[in-house]
């Protein structure tokens, strides 16, 4: 019977990470076990996070499209948001894509168990589920558990009218008037659906600008964009603290002007996320953690225990799905054998705002404060015939490029679809391309992906569709 309960590799965790681990591992013929607690795979993001935020967007852009469509000559009359109808929706994707997971998990006989995991040893886990055996054992395990929204106790408050990223996704209502304190990617994206579906937004940031890893001109066109169509977006602003009333929440907020409230009828807390190591038992082994909560791992994402590996947001920034994917790949390849190690040059990251923000490798900001000399090639989507014919020329697309050898260090991109050209750098720096590569690859016309040719030929000298004077 205990043979049974025996695996070569078990991955606790069924998100992006995980359950990538566990069908490597298992295409390697190693005999794989994934673990989570919840009945649906996919984890944080296909289950709260990535997916539904993103078709949440999706019906958000719909949204915007009709009502800027004016301009067009085209006029529909004010949608009618059906909230059951939306959530339904949701769902029906979500579910689509975990079933594909589970499926998947099914081909390549990786074994699922719903249950809580916690380890006994370093070989050993004790499991607490529906129909999990009491103990597990295993030659080596991978941790893919994730992370969750961190809120400061100063905004913690016994109201569902204060939401995280994951109730906010469940839309229990558009209020009328919503806060979104912290102006990253998440309370972007989640204040961009609550604006579109009718709610009067405010964003909030302690920073002096939003996004603030983000190249600032990258970032000014969205910041443009949303100062149109959000109530307000203060910087340099904090919020103090949150008071329940019958009427609403009322917000403090300090900045350089003093102290003052406003009233709101939800808030959605957006500040940060924390690593998910509480109950896993780590104590029973000799995993280290950061100061900041953080499995500590080697490049072959091997912890301080031998048999334990950890991927994924666990590990730390950047906490992105694509990154754990490929951490998980790493981590099984180095079990069954396999000389490799996590060495991405580029890791592409996106916000799915509107216009898209997307950006890789070596940022303009990281240059600069390293001292690296670097040549910045920009080529403003006014210049671009398909952005023209869309309406929406507010984009830009730049190169970061070593100053000498015209190398592509970095791409970042702002615009409709940034998300999808971002590859494009992504495989440019993997390859060591130069832009003199970029620019003599002929591009389809009339495409977004043409502004990254463009961008490239500034390296010699001017683009075609944008002329740049010689500095005498």
């Amino acid at each position: 019977m205990a043979e049974l309960n025996y695996y070569d590799v078990v991955v606790i965790g069924a998100g992006p990470g995980g359950y990538a681990a566990a069908f490597q591992a298992a295409d390697l013929g190693l005999r794989t076990a994934l673990i989570d607690e919840d009945p649906q795979l996919g984890g944080t993001c296909l289950l709260r996070g990535c997916i539904p935020s993103k078709a949440l967007l999706h019906a958000a852009r719909l949204l915007t499209d009709a009502d800027e469509a004016a301009a067009w000559g085209i006029h529909f009359d004010k949608p009618r948001v059906d909230l059951e109808a939306f959530r339904s929706r949701v769902q029906t994707i979500i579910g689509k894509l975990t079933k594909g997971v589970r499926t998947l998990a099914g081909s390549r006989k990786v074994e699922v168990i719903q249950a809580r995991a916690t380890f006994k040893d370093a070989t050993t886990f004790q499991l607490s589920g529906p129909n999990a055996p009491d103990e597990l054992s295993f030659a080596h395990a991978i941790l893919a558990t994730g992370s969750q929204s961190a809120i400061p106790k100063s905004l913690k408050l016994d109201d569902p009218r204060v939401m995280d990223s994951t109730s906010a996704l469940q839309l229990a209502e558009i209020p009328a008037r919503l806060l979104v304190v912290g102006g990253g990617y998440i309370g972007l994206e989640l204040g961009t659906v609550y604006q579109a579906l009718g709610s009067e937004t405010t964003v909030v940031e302690a920073l002096p600008r939003l996004l603030n890893s983000v190249d600032a001109d990258l970032v000014r066109p969205l910041n443009q964009r949303m100062q149109r169509r959000f109530k307000a977006i203060k910087l340099n602003t904090t919020v103090e603290k949150l008071d329940a009333r019958e009427n609403g929440l009322v917000a403090t907020f300090t900045d350089s002007q003093g102290t003052s409230t406003e009233t709101f009828d939800r808030v959605l807390v957006a500040v940060g996320r924390k690593p998910n190591t509480g109950q896993l038992g780590l104590e029973h082994t000799k995993i280290a953690l950061t100061p900041n909560g953080f499995i500590q791992v080697d490049r072959q994402m091997r912890t301080a225990e031998p048999t334990i590996f950890a991927i994924g947001d666990v590990v730390g920034e950047p906490m992105l799905a694509h990154k754990a994917s490929h951490e998980g790949l790493v981590a099984a390849r180095v079990i069954a054998g396999k000389q490799t190690a996590f060495d991405a040059a580029a890791i592409p990251a996106v916000v799915f705002t509107d216009p898209e923000i997307a950006w890789c490798g070596l940022t303009e900001d990281t240059a600069k404060a390293s001292g690296q000399a670097v040549k910045v090639l920009r080529f403003p989507w006014a210049a671009s015939g398909r952005a023209t014919t869309l309406g929406r020329n507010e984009g830009l697309t730049k190169l970061v490029l070593d100053a000498e050898s015209g190398r592509v260090l970095g791409m970042g991109i702002c615009g409709v679809g940034a998300g999808e050209l971002i590859a494009e750098g992504v495989l440019a720096i993997e390859m060591g391309a130069v832009a003199e590569d970029l620019a003599a690859s002929i591009h389809p016309h009339p495409t977004l992906s043409e502004t990254v040719m463009e961008a490239a030929e500034s390296f010699h000298g001017s683009p075609t569709h944008l002329f740049i004077p010689k500095r005498s």
